[in-house]
Formats: C-alpha cells, sequence, structure tokens
C-alpha cells in the first residue's frame, strides 16, 4: 500500500488496488509486473486509483488458496457458516455511509441511489442467513424400513465476475449464498470499479471468515478467461452485458463448468391511457434515469397505446426539472457518454422527436464529469437502433402502438428478456401483459420490477445463459449438488422389488 506522501505525489486518492488471496492484500512487489489501468472518478474525470490485470498466474493463485480452505469450510455446518453472514450484515449497516460514499466515488451514483445499493446488499446476507431453514435435505420412507434421502453438497470453488454498475451489490448476489452453503469463493470484479471489492474482503474478514474461503481477483479480459478456462473453478457466475455473456458461457461450458451468465437487456414499458398520469409519469422517468439508466432493469422503451399524450407531457416536465450532479450522476466513462450521445444523434436523425435533449448537461465544479442529462425522444420506430439495441444511459424512447397487441407484439420481438412492466388501471390488461410479456420478471405500475428476496432475479431469451437464478431460492440449485442416499437398517423389513 502507498503511503499518504507517495499517494500525494502519484496524485491518487486511493492506494493502488491489491488482488486479495488468502486472507491478505497482495504485496506490491508480488504484482510489480502486472500491467495497471487508472481508475477514474465518473463524476469528475480524475484519476483516483490504479487497479492491475491479473493473468492466469494470479487466478491460479487464487484458486489454490480457495482450494486449501475448501476441506475445512466445507465440513462446517451450516448453521455455523450462516453467522458469518450475521456479523457481514451488521457491519454492512454499520459502514453505510463509507461504503455509499466509495461507491459514488468510483462509480458515480447519487448518494441516495449508492446507500439504496448497500441496504440491498445488507437484504441479500439477510436472505443468506435463512439458508438453513429453506435448503435443508429431504427424507421420505419409501417402503418399510428403507429411507431415502437427499442432502446437498456445496460445488467446491466458485468465481464470480461483476460489472461496474453495482460495485457492492452484484457482488453480493453470490457472495453470501455461495459461500454461506459451503463454497469458496473467487470475485473478479469490474476493473472500472475495484475499490468496493476490497471493502468486501476487509468486512468479511471482519466478519470472521476464514482466510482463503474468499478472495479476490483484479482485471480485465485476460483474467476472466484465465477463470473460465481454470480446472479447478467448478461454477462461474457473470454479470455484464449480452455480448460478453455469450463469450463467458460458452467458454466456462465448453471447460464442463456450470455457468449462469446475465446479459443486457431492453426493458419495455406498455403505457395505457387508462394509467395514473402522475405515478406513470414519475414511475417511468424513475426508471429511465435512475443510476444514469446503466441498470439491466431501467426503462429502455416506452410502448405509449392510443391516447397517452398527457402522460408524456407530464414525463417530460418530470425530466426537465431533474438536474445532473442532484438528481442524476454521471455515465461510467466519456467513451460511454460518446456512444450514448450517438445512438440520440442517429435517432434524431432518422426521425425521432427530441422532447428532452440532456446531452449539454454542466455540472459546476465538475466540468469533466461525464454527465448526460435525462433524454427523451418521441415517435421512435422499432427498427430504430436505439430501440434495439441497450444504449445503458439516461435515455427513453417512446414508440406509439395503436392497441395493447400491438404494445405486446413490439415487447415480443426484442431479443432481450428481462422485464417488462404495464402502467394501467384495469386487472384485465395487467393480467393479459404478465402472460404474454417475454421477459422473466414482470411488473405492474412498477418501473423498475426487480423482485425482492427471496425472489429469483433472472431474465429470459438473450438477458440470460444458463440455468437457474443467481439470487433468491433458485440459487440454491446453482451453488450446491444434490446427494441421494438411500439406507436400510431393519432386518425384518423383508426384501421387495427395489432392494
Amino acid at each position: 500500500m502507498l503511503e499518504q506522501s507517495e499517494l500525494k505525489h502519484a496524485g491518487l486518492k486511493y492506494p493502488e488496488v491489491r488482488n486479495y488471496v488468502g486472507g491478505r492484500f497482495v504485496s506490491d512487489d508480488a504484482a510489480a509486473d502486472l500491467e495497471r489501468l487508472d481508475v477514474h472518478d465518473p463524476s469528475t474525470g480524475r484519476v483516483i486509483s490504479r487497479v492491475p490485470l491479473s493473468t492466469q498466474h494470479e487466478v491460479d493463485a487464487a484458486v489454490r488458496a480457495a482450494a486449501r480452505a475448501f476441506p475445512e469450510w466445507s465440513r462446517t455446518p451450516i448453521k455455523e457458516r450462516v453467522q458469518v453472514f450475521y456479523r457481514y450484515k451488521a457491519l454492512l449497516e454499520r459502514d453505510i455511509d463509507a461504503l455509499s460514499a466509495l461507491v459514488t466515488e468510483e462509480n458515480g451514483k447519487i448518494a441516495s441511489e449508492a446507500r439504496a445499493e448497500v441496504l440491498k446488499s445488507a437484504e441479500l446476507c439477510e436472505f443468506a442467513c435463512s439458508l438453513p431453514q429453506i435448503a435443508p435435505g429431504e427424507v421420505l420412507e419409501v417402503s418399510r424400513g428403507v429411507e431415502c434421502r437427499i442432502e446437498r453438497f456445496p460445488l467446491g470453488v466458485v468465481a464470480s465476475i461483476a460489472p461496474f454498475n453495482f460495485p457492492n451489490m452484484v457482488p453480493n448476489w453470490s457472495i453470501p449464498n455461495a459461500i454461506a452453503l459451503g463454497n469458496c469463493f473467487v470475485l473478479k470484479p469490474s476493473e472500472l470499479v475495484p475499490l468496493s471489492a476490497g471493502r468486501i474482503a476487509e468486512l468479511l474478514k471482519e466478519a470472521g471468515l476464514p482466510d482463503g474461503v474468499f478472495q479476490v481477483v483484479h482485471g480485465g479480459r485476460e483474467t476472466v478467461e484465465a477463470i473460465c478456462d481454470h480446472s479447478g473453478i467448478a461454477a462461474v457466475a457473470f454479470v455484464g452485458s449480452t455480448k460478453i455473456a455469450k463469450t463467458v458461457y460458452r467458454r466456462a461450458t465448453a471447460n464442463l463448468k456450470r455457468c449462469l451468465a446475465l446479459g443486457g437487456a431492453k426493458n419495455h414499458l406498455i403505457v395505457m391511457p387508462d394509467a395514473d398520469r402522475e405515478m406513470t409519469a414519475s414511475n417511468v422517468v424513475a426508471s429511465m434515469s435512475g443510476c444514469a439508466g446503466q441498470r439491466c432493469m431501467a426503462a429502455s422503451v416506452m410502448v405509449a397505446v392510443a391516447k397517452t399524450d398527457p402522460i408524456i407531457e407530464r414525463m417530460v416536465e418530470v425530466a426537465r426539472n431533474m438536474v445532473p450532479g442532484r438528481d442524476v450522476g454521471p455515465v461510467i466513462s466519456a467513451e460511454a457518454k460518446a456512444r450514448i450521445e450517438g445512438y440520440v444523434a442517429e435517432a434524431v436523425a432518422a426521425g425521432a422527436k427530441l422532447l428532452v435533449d440532456g446531452r449539454n448537461a454542466k455540472v459546476p465544479g465538475k466540468e469533466g464529469g461525464y454527465f448526460l442529462g435525462p433524454t427523451i425522444l418521441d415517435h421512435v420506430t422499432p427498427d430504430m437502433r436505439i430501440a434495439r439495441e441497450e444504449v445503458f444511459g439516461p435515455v427513453l424512447a417512446i414508440v406509439r402502438a395503436g392497441s395493447l397487441g400491438e404494445a405486446l407484439d413490439v415487447e415480443n420481438a426484442s431479443p432481450y428478456g428481462n422485464a417488462a412492466s404495464v402502467f394501467t388501471e384495469s386487472g384485465g390488461t395487467a393480467r393479459t401483459v404478465m402472460e404474454r410479456a417475454s421477459a422473466g420478471m414482470v411488473g405492474v405500475n412498477v418501473g423498475v420490477p426487480v423482485p425482492r428476496e427471496p425472489f429469483s432475479f433472472g431474465g429470459w431469451n438473450d438477458s440470460k445463459f444458463g440455468v437457474g437464478d443467481i439470487t433468491g431460492r433458485g440459487s440454491i440449485e446453482f451453488w450446491t449438488q444434490s446427494k441421494k442416499m438411500t439406507t436400510k437398517w431393519n432386518r425384518e423389513a423383508g426384501v421387495n422389488w427395489m432392494s
């Protein structure tokens, strides 16, 4: 770790990031030859730290440390394992101000969004603490004196590859459940937001997690490939873009691993003429602009059915009153900002009507930040790229439809399938959308239909590759394997066809 005098000289607010292996941060000397990337504060553009790009060698060291810890940890009763996460949850709540401030610095979220992210991490721990009650085995006397039972066993060393948009929460989608179920863990956070992972490691150690059960390996593409290829890793969870999710899923499964890869999204919100004007306007705008639109559950396309102009007019008012830097944080990088602006310009050139333009957002004192204000385009056609591809910014494309059937055709045509919502006062309309939307998570009068624990997070189609879900009850099957046991002790039970 750099001393404060060295940090000042280097112009860095935080020490250079280090891998975490076997219960300790790897020394600078051990990583001296690794290439490093600058870590930026998206709200200012300033470099605040540097992150190493690990190779197969560093991944192998992490896996070996996890493998050494696995026998003892896997034999520890689950009721004892979850005690770590009771304490870890309390530590997340104790340090919520510092943890959320760190999320804001490396990701750019406004303070309320960063705080909500850490609170969700605590809720994920709460679910993990319930695993002794909801993940027990099954037992049945299948014949006189003959008993069959199923018990769940951990897989071994598992890995998670996390994205930049939720540096605290997404790692905690996997960490509590996978570890509480008896696995040892390797986390590869996004190289764009590596700082929160180090704090997670420190808090887990403080909570009493034995050394070697949890490791952090930083890096980029080479690190991801090494994780997918490593014979000592039994399962890989991935969250990111669909393009990379497909690549990770193919590579990991080709190496005979379990893999659950969550990809991108193009979420459709269907707005009916009978929808409540105020609730709909505020919910749709919040969905598209929250976390600067950088979440796979953000509203991306609004399908306006028939006479919905009063709702759209109110949405425009709400969006125009939002202040970048106060209500909307920056996007992650200058490259992301330029890409999003390109989508908007292309749509306008193709005939879309720009109702709210956030491309010239300026935040006093943060002129180097990557800010975009809420942007709303009307009369977008389904064939435009902005209506088909994941933009990942605070941009909403409005597609007009004459009927609910036409709106559902627009939604069903998307290759993605993370989320869909309908805004209506009609129970029949709501039920139709819930049944016919081609999405794994559907909402009624909810802009961001994320299920709460114990219900699992997971989409359909090109938004998810693999079986099961990454959180909630659905994750139990992914992180464990079942063993079936048949016993007969009673000699007087006799012999039948099964014995």
